[in-house]
């Protein structure tokens, strides 16, 4: 046998969506990782990008499990001194949850050019409409990130 590495010119990308109201946004953005990553195709390999699009829907809903809707901070920085602004998560999803879901995943994905191309094919929208209907996307895979888990 021999072992088969992935082209950029050979991956079939499908488009996958996913409703996240009432799901925990840590728990669904590794499983979007994985997804954006590959990790879930059989021709995975670490330095191409064989990634699938993910859409994600009702990013507004997204749940938080116990106190972190008043505890965990969300940081930008304008690059200028005294620059820092901060808010709590209840804010964050109430103004930007597209940008509260960016941040989960993007932390998750490698910190390098491969991950910014991994990170462009998320696409995220805060109600139940979006544009990509062209591209008939399929219900989110049922991803684990330890197959000995699922019995």
């Amino acid at each position: 046998m021999r072992t088969v590495s992935a082209k950029p010119h050979e991956v079939v990308r499908d488009w996958y969506v996913i409703d996240a109201a009432g799901q925990p946004i840590g728990r669904l953005a590794t499983r979007i990782a994985l997804v954006l990553r590959g990790k879930h195709k059989p021709s995975f390999t670490p330095h191409v990008d064989t990634g699938d699009f993910v859409v994600v829907i009702n990013a507004a809903q997204v749940e938080l499990t116990g106190r972190k809707w008043a505890t965990k901070m969300y940081h930008r920085y304008s690059g200028y001194f005294g620059g820092l602004k901060s808010m709590e998560a209840r804010e964050v999803v109430k103004n930007d949850s597209e940008r509260m879901f960016q941040q989960a995943v993007k932390g998750m994905l490698p910190k390098n050019r491969l991950g910014r191309q991994m990170i462009s094919k998320l696409k995220i929208y805060p109600g139940a409409e979006h544009p990509h209907q062209a591209q008939a996307p399929q219900p989110f895979p049922k991803v684990y990130a330890n197959p000995a888990k699922e019995s």
